[in-house]
């Protein structure tokens, strides 16, 4: 098998109808291809699709007097127009069309520069346009129950790895007839579109990241100023200072789009005298690895590997012409991983930060996006030997989830900012894209203040990453810098630590059974409720948890929210204080945040101790009073199973769990708690 191929699986023949030049492919009983081409059709795996046999079908094919065809399965039906490859399908007894105007929407390539809304507008039609055509891209799902996705300038994938071009135009689109299953929809879509990878423990804890030349004994020193505020950290990010920036050759050009200093791979000596001591030290305090790269300048003559690229890409070193930058060449793209980047990871970075900022089009292939390329290569060969790997980047259009994480960019520090990112990151599961990271705090155009930088610092604890960032300009997110506030920024920092059991298990759902840690409303509860914009915020966290983020400033630091619970009984994760379903209006202090939990559930922390250990050896688990089961995850592949009943808990461990001691805390009850130990 080829470095970099991708495993796929065209379509069962006796799942596909042809007629004239229209070629139809049921996948499942919900979703349905449509392929128009007078020139042949496609079956090799593409940017957005690399499985279509995956679900046995049974299905009818009529056509009707007006020279239409009808596709039925048991689920639903489509009638297609071959005369334009237009599709309805049957939802709630009623043929519909995808539309702009009913698509709930996917996610966007970045936030760049935005103050979190997305644009204005003055007609319902200008809205949906700019949604879709400015920054949001579509997903699979729709109000009306029917979304379509165009597939049909993908490039599709070589078995030698590589991409082409489509040999022919074609119209290639996949008609989503999913109602409002959208967990089921997910999970069909993740079968058809690849699955996401499961991440590694440590993407999931704190991170620490700026915009800014640190030394490597700054860095260092930071660290252990974390460590003495007892604040928990699983990433160390170095941003682009870690390479030459300031002290490139002035007869280097700059580029059109930034200066000769943002593409680097040469550690700058004058701030990293010893950078594998460095990595070591970071190691040492059990922290994984990032660095930042903006690869578009490809690799100068100053460079400490330009020789050996040189001779990698048949090129004269003594010419000093860089060496360009260019995926499509398989020897540039193997040169750029093995001479580039191995070496650092065999020094100890982990995985890349993929800072590509440059355009939407490759020079060297007429409709290639770098940035898609970039993230699909770099996942590859971080994940190469079977590791759990990750990139950190921008998102480049539906199939991207098989290229976690998302770095959404460079937002605007302001309350707007923050009032959006919810929303943003709750959609993006529409696109099945479920693991957003975002500057926690903001990025740039203003220092912030005590509220805002607190309530950004709850939302990250509430949200896919946590990854605290600025800009070299604006104050650094460090909680000391905001002393009103530092004590509970410091205690929620803690708590999202003492949450990785939960946001594993929640990441092995995710990778194994398509279930988002973050999700809409409607996703679960079917209400009018659900879809009221007034509640748009409002989101699933691990699916035993509501979270309804403060994003508003508010009077004393006193924010005022307002929310709704689904039917049942819930209970403030952190008051105990205890709801049934319905509209609530609540003060909210710095202190508290809106988190709700289900009755039944089961909640697995790490116990309160010092230091970066991630190990899930003890575990504290809150248990909600009520009829619930639980399985619970480690990185190793071991699990527990809990099941409650009441206020009664069976805990079974399986046999290659490496979790030794669990202490079971019954939250609003006066049974004392339970240990377990194994």
């Amino acid at each position: 098998m080829a470095r970099f191929s991708v495993k796929s699986a065209p379509a069962n023949e006796a799942q596909t109808f042809i007629t004239g030049d229209v070629r139809l492919t049921v996948i499942t009983d919900r979703i349905l291809r449509v392929e128009k081409s007078s020139t042949g059709f496609c079956d090799r795996a593409t940017q957005m699709v690399v499985c279509r046999d995956f679900m046995n079908v049974d299905y009818e094919i009529k056509h009707t007097a007006g020279g239409k065809i009808i596709v039925k399965t048991s689920k639903t039906a489509f009638r297609v127009t071959p005369a334009t490859a237009k599709v309805e399908a049957a939802v709630n007894g009623k043929w519909t069309y995808p539309s702009n105007e009913t698509n709930l929407g996917g996610t966007a390539r970045t936030l760049d520069g935005t103050f979190g809304v997305m644009g204005s507008w003055k007609t319902k039609k200008e809205k949906r346009d700019r949604f879709f055509l400015g920054h949001m891209r579509k997903g699979i799902f729709s109000s009306n129950g029917v979304a379509e996705i165009d597939d049909s300038d993908s490039f599709l994938f070589n078995e030698d790895g590589s991409v082409s071009l489509r040999p022919f135009r074609v119209i290639d689109k996949y008609i989503f007839a999913f109602g409002d299953d959208y967990l089921g929809g997910l999970k069909e879509f993740y079968s058809l579109c690849g699955a996401t990878p499961l991440l590694p423990k440590y993407a999931l804890g704190n991170w620490w990241s700026r915009y800014h030349a640190y030394t490597q004994d700054e860095y260092i020193n930071l660290m252990n100023e974390f460590e003495k505020h007892n604040i928990p950290l699983t990433v160390a990010t170095i941003d682009m200072d870690w390479h030459i920036v300031k002290n490139v050759p002035k007869d280097v050009p700059a580029t059109k789009i930034q200066g000769a200093g943002w593409t680097g791979y040469t550690f700058e000596e004058s701030l990293f005298p010893d950078y594998k001591q460095f990595f070591k030290d970071l190691k040492a305090k059990g922290l994984a690895i990032t660095m930042n790269l903006h690869p578009h300048d490809g690799v100068r003559y100053f460079e400490k590997q330009y020789a050996d690229m040189c001779a990698a890409v048949g090129q004269d070193a003594g010419e000093k012409k860089p060496v360009k930058f260019n995926l499509t060449d398989e020897k540039f793209r193997d040169a750029y991983f093995d001479i580039l980047h191995h070496p650092y990871e065999e020094d100890g970075v982990d995985f890349w930060w993929i800072d590509w900022q440059q355009g939407t089009q490759s020079p060297e292939m007429m409709g290639l996006d770098p940035l898609w390329l970039l993230n699909h290569y770099h996942t590859l060969d971080n994940c190469r030997g079977g590791r759990r790997g990750l990139i950190l980047s921008r998102y480049a259009g539906i199939g991207s989830h098989r290229y976690p994480l998302g770095f959404s960019g460079d937002t605007f520090v302001c309350w707007k900012s923050l009032d959006f990112q919810p929303w943003f990151t709750s959609n993006a599961s529409n696109a099945g894209y479920t693991w957003w990271s975002h500057d926690i705090g903001g990025h740039v155009m203003n220092s912030g203040n005590n509220e805002l930088y607190l309530r950004w610092v709850q939302y990250g604890v509430f949200s896919p990453i946590n990854r605290l960032h600025s800009n070299n300009t604006s104050i650094s997110k460090e909680p000391w810098n905001f002393p009103d506030t530092e004590k509970t920024a410091e205690d929620f920092l803690r708590l999202r630590h003492r949450l990785l059991p939960y946001l594993y298990t929640a990441n092995v759902l995710t990778a194994k059974e398509g279930i988002p840690l973050i999700c809409p409303m409607y996703y679960y509860d079917k209400s009018d409720d659900a879809r009221n914009g007034k509640y748009k915020n409002q989101y699933y966290f691990g699916g035993q948890m509501i979270v309804a983020p403060v994003t508003k400033p508010g009077k004393a630091g006193r924010a005022n929210v307002d929310f709704y619970l689904p039917e049942g009984k819930w209970t403030d994760f952190f008051t105990h204080r205890e709801y049934t379903g319905g509209h609530y209006s609540r003060e909210c202090p710095l202190e508290e945040y809106p988190v709700f939990v289900k009755e039944g559930a089961i909640i697995p922390l790490l116990p309160e101790r010092e230091g970066n250990s991630a190990l899930f050896d003890e575990l504290e688990v809150y248990a909600f009073a009520g009829q619930g089961s639980y399985t619970q995850y480690d990185e190793d592949g071991g699990s527990i199973d809990f099941t409650l009943n009441g206020e009664e808990i069976t805990v079974t461990p399986s046999a290659d769990c490496k979790t030794k001691k669990v202490t079971v805390i019954f939250i609003n009850s006066d049974k004392e708690k339970q240990v377990f130990e194994f």
